[in-house]
């Protein structure tokens, strides 16, 4: 039969309700929690570490280290990378087992043992209630009864009496015992409490020393990328290739002007008639990968000279700057001639140095070209109406209609004058082959012929690739 008595106080009722709901909460925290693991739960330090992905992923790395060889920049990557994914993955197993130790054991104690114990010495006051409401019942009647039926011994409402007042003492007894656990749960409610504290410190603590591990080997790793010179020229900003390079011309200026004074002087329409794209794509990936040969484009110059209006495109910031932009587009509007050359000539004495340097060559270039425009249809007016765009446009463009109107006045009206007067502009002669890496050598026939300064129709030139920029350093770099 149901129990009828309530012998539990209203706080420990206030407790009992809330054992169910403490132990749900907190054995679902700590299932949470074990998934979150990724070693294998129970286990020792060292051996959880073996069984880690992350401890995978270092292996694989070091591995493929030893395959492509800690001499090219992506072998020493992978050897540095996984060593310190290594360190992650100890450090990670470390933390896993303390977390563990720390905060799910101490969960588990309390939802798997402390709680249900409570609970179940709840049920077993709930039975002794029940039992001490029968034997109370049966000597209330039979005392009842006493008075008026004489059939009923007075010894046998005694033993009725103790056994009433037996099961009472074991009601008492278990109940203070239960009350007394509830009490302890409740003053101890901060040590579980903790458990998530612990938690937040322990991770706090992992994510530091993860972080020392990764803040250890970036800037070693950094080094090694940084001393890594094979970096793509297309798209960086010229004064990091210039600097990664230690050159003073850029990689496809040079390589795309020597190509071009070999071949492409007397070809018509240069600059002006598009490449195929493909060989145009190819070229590009060639210049951008100084290890590889560039012999097969010579004979396209319409691909050079396409690479070459690319590079200049690509730049972040145009070869003639943002910084000037302003100025270059006033200067464009002076209607005196003399005064407006004079203006022309100041601004390009403001260009930064690796601008200035660039500038210069790339225009004694093309005034070499204009000279031949009777044969290639280049006049100093059509190159600055194909290469003004790619050498100097507004930070902040608008459509492409507006930027070639824009172009048509304004930058033409600075190019074409600067390429009409270069040797105004940029005196003394220009040692086109600046870094070496092309050799001027005779003809087969022709073994009295000079080959000085610019001439280089009277022979041909050795068609050799730029060096490579991981060995165009020290005194690589000086002329021979």
């Amino acid at each position: 039969r149901a129990e009828r008595t309530e012998v539990l106080s209203e706080d420990l009722l206030q407790i009992e309700r809330r054992l169910d709901a403490v132990r749900s909460v907190c054995h679902l925290a700590q299932k949470r929690l074990i998934g979150c693991l990724q070693g294998q739960h129970g286990t020792e330090p060292d051996r959880r570490h073996k069984k880690l992905p992350l401890t995978a992923l270092a292996q694989n790395m070091q591995e493929g280290s030893i395959q492509l060889s800690d001499e090219t920049l992506l072998g020493k990557m992978l050897d540095t990378c996984g060593d310190a994914e290594n360190k992650l993955a100890m450090e990670l197993s470390q933390h896993e087992v303390q977390i563990e130790r720390e905060v799910i054991d101490p969960l588990c104690l309390l939802t798997e043992t402390e709680i249900p114990n409570i609970q179940k010495q709840r049920k077993q006051l709930a039975k002794l209630v029940l039992d001490w409401d029968s034997a109370r019942g049966r000597y209330n009647q039979a005392h009842k009864t006493s008075g008026t039926n004489f059939q009923v011994h007075p010894s046998k409402v005694e033993s009725l009496k103790e056994e009433m007042d037996e099961a009472g003492n074991k009601v008492e007894q278990c109940k203070d015992q239960l009350a007394a656990d509830m009490y302890s749960f409740v003053s101890r409610e901060g040590d579980y409490a903790r458990c998530f504290v612990t938690l937040l410190e322990a991770q706090a603590d992992y994510h530091r020393k993860a972080l020392a591990v990764i803040e250890k080997v970036l800037p070693e790793i950094q080094a090694h990328q940084d001393k890594w010179t094979e970096k793509p020229a297309f798209g960086t900003p010229l004064e990091e290739h210039l600097k990664r390079s230690g050159r003073e011309i850029a990689v496809p200026i040079e390589a795309c002007v020597m190509m071009l004074l070999e071949t492409g002087m007397r070809e018509e329409g240069l600059f002006r008639i598009a490449a195929g794209a493909s060989k145009l794509k190819k070229l590009k990936a060639a210049l951008d990968c100084s290890t590889s040969q560039l012999d097969e484009f010579y004979s396209d110059p319409h691909a050079v000279a396409g690479a070459l209006k690319s590079y200049l495109r690509e730049l972040p910031e145009p070869l003639m700057t943002y910084s000037l932009y302003e100025e270059w587009t006033q200067a464009a509007n002076i209607q005196d001639q003399d005064k407006k050359l004079q203006e022309l000539w100041r601004i390009c004495n403001r260009l930064p140095e690796h601008y200035r340097v660039n500038f210069r060559y790339l225009i004694k270039f093309l005034a070499k070209l204009a000279q031949n425009s009777d044969v290639n249809k280049m006049t100093p007016s059509n190159i600055a109406i194909v290469l003004g765009p790619n050498l100097l446009w507004a930070k902040n463009e608008g459509s492409l209609a507006e930027m070639a109107a824009a172009t048509s006045v304004h930058v033409v009206a600075v190019i074409e004058p600067i390429i009409q007067h270069a040797d105004w502009f940029f005196p003394g002669d220009e040692d086109f082959n600046v870094s070496g890496a092309f050799v001027a050598v005779p003809a087969v026939n022709s073994n009295h012929l000079s080959h000085t300064g610019n001439d280089f129709e009277c022979g041909t030139l050795e068609r050799k690739r730029p060096l490579s920029m991981t060995v165009m350093e020290g005194d690589l770099l000086k002329k021979e």
